[in-house]
C-alpha cells in the first residue's frame, strides 16, 4: 500500500534530495515548509545553500504540473504542496494554537489522514515535533535514509586466530593467505592459537584473503611521531598507503586522530614531496554560545577556530627540535605556510573548488552532514588524498547526531571500496587525566 509522507523543513535542509528518497509514495510539503525555506535561503552556510537548492528543484517541478494537485517524480512517486486548512488548525489542542510552522505541518498531517485511507507518516528530524505528532495520533518517524547504527559501526580492524606455521609464513614470505575474506584494506591482527602473546600486524590486500605486512615506519617515526598503540600503528599505515585515497579516523578525544593525520601529511608533502600541499580544514561550528564577530583580517579571525590544529604543529615541531626556544615551535607552521606547502582554511569556501595533488585533512568531520561530506569529497582532483577525522560523541552541530553525521555515513558507505580505509582508535594517549575523563564523564 502506498503511503503519504508529510515532510518537515529540517528534513530537506538536511538532505536537499530527500523528496526522491521515498520511492513511489506521495510526498506532501506543507506550505509552511515553503515559507520556512524562504527564511533560510539567505543564510550563507550549507543550510542556506540547501534551501536554495530545494527551491530551485520545486520551481522546476512547478513547470511540469500543478504542485497543488501533485507532480510526478522521477522515482515514480508524486509531490504535492498542501495548504493548511483553517478548520483543522482550530481542532488542534489549545497548547498547539498559534501561527507556528510546526502546528501547520501537524494540521496538514491530520488533513491527509482524514482525506485518505492509506497510511500517513510525518517525517521530521525534530524530536519534539515527532512527540507532538504522536500525541495527536499521527505516526511520526525520523529521516533515517542516511542514518548509521553507531553500535554496529565498522571498526576497520579484526583479530584472527591462526596457526604458528601461518605466522611464520607471514614473516618469512611477506604475506599469508587465509580461508576467510576481509573487507578492502581491513587491518588484521594475527594471533597465534597456541601462544596468544605471539601476534603479527597486517592488512588485507584489496578485498582478498591475502594478508600483507604494514608499511615499515622510519626509525625516527613519521614527522618524529611514533605510534603508541596498535590502532595508531594501523592508522599510520592507512595514512601512508599511497593507493588509499580516502582515510577515515574515528575515536574519542585524545586518541591522536588529528596528530597522526598531520604527521603523515607532513611526511608525504614536505619529505617525500608526493603531494604539492598539505591542506587542513575544519567546520566552523562553536561549542556552546558563539562569542560573535572577531576583529582582524582573515588569519586573525581564523586563529581561535584553528588553534587546535596549531597545537598539533606545536607538538610536532617541539618533538623535532627541543633545543630551540618555545617561539620557534610556533614559527614552524608559519614558515610552512609562507613556503606554500601548508594551507589552513575553513570549509566555508570549498564549494566549487577543484583540489588536485594535495593531502587534504578534514578535522572534526562529525559536525558535517552527509551532503556536506559529499560536497567535500567530490572536490578531490587527480592525485589528492582525503583524511576525515572526528568523534561522533562530540557533535556541536544541532542538525546532525551520532547516527546521521557525515563522518559515520562515509565510514559505512566506503567500507567496501578498495580506495578507502578506516580505523577506530580506542585508547586515549593525550594524558592519563584526559583518558579517565573520556571514560568516566
Amino acid at each position: 500500500m502506498k503511503k503519504i509522507f508529510v515532510i518537515d523543513t529540517n528534513v530537506i535542509l538536511h538532505d536537499p534530495t530527500a523528496i526522491l528518497r521515498f520511492e513511489d509514495n506521495e510526498i506532501v510539503l506543507p506550505i509552511a515548509v515553503i515559507e520556512e525555506l524562504d527564511r533560510f535561503k539567505k543564510q550563507p552556510e550549507m543550510t542556506g545553500r540547501n534551501a536554495r537548492e530545494v527551491a530551485r528543484t520545486l520551481d522546476q517541478l512547478r513547470q511540469q504540473g500543478n504542485l497543488t494537485t501533485g507532480v510526478s517524480l522521477s522515482n515514480g512517486g508524486t509531490l504535492r504542496v498542501a495548504l493548511s486548512d483553517r478548520d483543522t488548525l482550530k481542532t488542534l489542542p489549545l497548547e498547539l494554537s498559534g501561527d507556528v510552522a510546526d502546528n501547520a505541518i501537524l494540521a496538514v498531517g491530520m488533513q491527509s489522514k482524514q482525506n485518505c485511507q492509506c497510511p500517513v507518516v510525518v517525517v521530521s528530524k525534530d524530536t519534539n515535533l515527532r512527540i507532538k505528532a504522536d500525541a495527536l495520533g499521527l505516526h511520526a518517524e525520523d529521516y533515517e535514509t542516511d542514518k548509521v547504527d553507531v553500535n554496529e559501526l565498522y571498526t576497520g580492524s579484526t583479530e584472527v586466530l591462526v596457526s604458528p606455521e601461518q605466522i611464520a609464513e607471514f614473516f618469512q614470505a611477506g604475506s599469508v593467505t587465509l580461508e576467510q575474506e576481509f573487507l578492502p584494506n581491513q587491518d588484521i591482527t594475527l594471533v597465534d592459537s597456541l601462544n596468544p602473546s605471539h601476534t603479527a600486524l597486517g592488512m588485507a590486500e584489496g578485498s582478498s584473503s591475502k594478508i600483507i605486512p604494514l608499511i615499515a615506519l622510519p626509525k625516527l617515526g613519521v614527522s618524529r611521531i611514533q605510534p603508541r598503540n596498535r590502532e595508531q600503528r594501523f592508522a599510520l599505515n592507512l595514512l601512508l598507503q599511497d593507493s588509499i585515497k580516502l582515510v577515515t579516523l574515528v575515536g574519542k578525544a585524545g586518541t591522536g586522530k588529528t596528530l597522526l593525520a598531520i604527521a603523515a601529511g607532513l611526511q608525504k608533502v614536505a619529505d617525500e614531496k608526493l603531494y604539492n600541499r598539505l591542506l587542513i580544514s575544519r567546520p566552523v561550528v562553536p561549542m556552546g554560545k558563539d562569542i560573535g564577530y572577531l576583529p582582524g583580517d582573515i588569519n586573525e579571525k581564523l586563529t581561535p577556530w584553528m588553534q587546535p590544529l596549531y597545537d598539533n604543529f606545536d607538538l610536532i615541531f617541539r618533538t623535532q627540535d627541543v633545543s630551540e626556544k618555545p617561539g620557534h615551535w610556533r614559527r614552524g607552521h608559519e614558515e610552512l605556510i609562507e613556503m606554500g606547502i601548508l594551507q589552513i582554511e575553513p570549509l566555508t569556501y570549498i564549494r566549487g573548488r577543484t583540489i588536485p595533488q594535495q593531502f587534504l585533512i578534514i578535522d572534526e568531520a562529525q559536525n558535517l552532514t552527509p551532503h556536506e561530506v559529499k560536497t567535500i569529497i567530490t572536490r578531490a582532483g587527480e592525485g589528492t588524498k582525503i583524511v576525515l577525522t572526528g568523534d561522533p560523541d562530540q557533535i556541536d552541530n544541532p542538525y546532525v547526531d551520532a547516527a546521521s553525521n557525515g563522518l559515520t555515513y562515509v565510514v559505512e558507505r566506503f567500507k567496501n571500496e578498495p580506495i578507502a580505509g578506516h580505523i577506530t582508535l580506542f585508547k586515549g594517549e593525550r594524558s592519563s587525566l584526559a583518558e579517565r575523563a573520556a571514560l568516566l564523564l
